[in-house]
């Protein structure tokens, strides 16, 4: 697919999991174990904690399609700007508007005019007031030039086309000295194209993954320094067992070619001074 093509099947993925949302359904799986939810991927699951979870609306947590915690992992002072690109329904906009407190501020920017509404219904729910959702792309954020402390993000930059672009944008809007704090899903080492077909079967997300000394190039090509991957979650043939074995799919056969080398990571990286 080219770039519209990718876009547009995102945009309707995501607009469709907001829908499943408001209408008292989940995105599948926000924090709810996959065996209570239904939800068969594991990439997304148990992401939260109960006490994160309770600071926020439900329908946030139902509606994260992220593939880890940046907002526990990213280092939020009181009084920072934080921008987390591709933002949904808010989940992580909110819990880092309340990591900043109210002489900071959290940008949610997103390209779907339903998740942009749930995300604004979220913040009401909240009473969080130091929040803003911004209807823009990833590859054209809608900021001035050194205007952000933070750039969080949550599974959403390996869905873009033009990842180089997304990087430079990120670099552009960071103050000097600001951070880029991300996670995302990476592969490590080479797949065979037609196992990497296969797998994207598993999750839409690993369609665009970088390879993990990949993403560190792109982000040194960006101008970023202080470059550090962090694989928080490595995915084992079991996790995509049961799903991929309803595709009629021999998992056994590609069992060698894709245990252990799909991963969660949290990636972190510095604007130079």
């Amino acid at each position: 697919m080219n770039g519209t093509e990718i876009k547009d099947v995102v945009k309707e993925k995501y607009g469709q999991a907001a829908l499943r949302v408001t209408s008292g359904g989940s995105s599948c799986c926000g924090s709810a174990p996959a065996s209570a939810s239904g939800c068969c991927d594991p990439i997304t699951s148990n992401l939260y904690d109960a006490g994160q979870a309770g600071q926020i609306p439900e329908e946030a947590l139902l509606a994260s399609l992220g593939c880890g915690n940046p907002t526990a992992l990213a280092r939020l002072s009181a009084g920072e700007v934080v921008l987390d690109l591709g933002s949904g329904g808010g989940i992580d906009v909110l819990l880092s508007a309340k990591r900043v407190g109210p002489s900071g501020k959290a940008y949610g920017l997103d390209m779907t005019d339903e998740m942009l509404a749930l995300a604004n219904q979220n913040a009401r729910k909240a009473g969080i007031e130091n929040v803003e959702f911004l209807k823009g792309e990833i590859e054209n954020i809608p900021l001035p030039d050194g205007s952000v402390d933070v750039v969080i993000s949550n599974c959403v930059i390996n869905l873009s086309a033009d990842k180089d672009r997304v990087l430079r944008e990120a670099f552009r809007v960071l103050k000097p000295g600001g951070r880029f704090a991300v996670s995302d899903v990476v592969t490590r080492g080479t797949m065979l194209p037609e196992i990497r077909k296969s797998v994207l079967l598993w999750v839409g997300c690993i369609a665009g993954a970088l390879e993990e000394n990949e993403y560190r190039s792109k982000l040194a090509s960006a101008g970023f320094e202080q470059i550090e991957l962090e694989p928080t979650r490595v995915y084992r043939i079991e996790d995509a067992r049961e799903f991929l074995a309803g595709q009629e799919i021999d998992v056994d056969a590609i069992a060698l070619q894709v245990d252990g080398k799909i991963m969660s990571a949290f990636i972190r990286a510095v604007k130079p001074r």
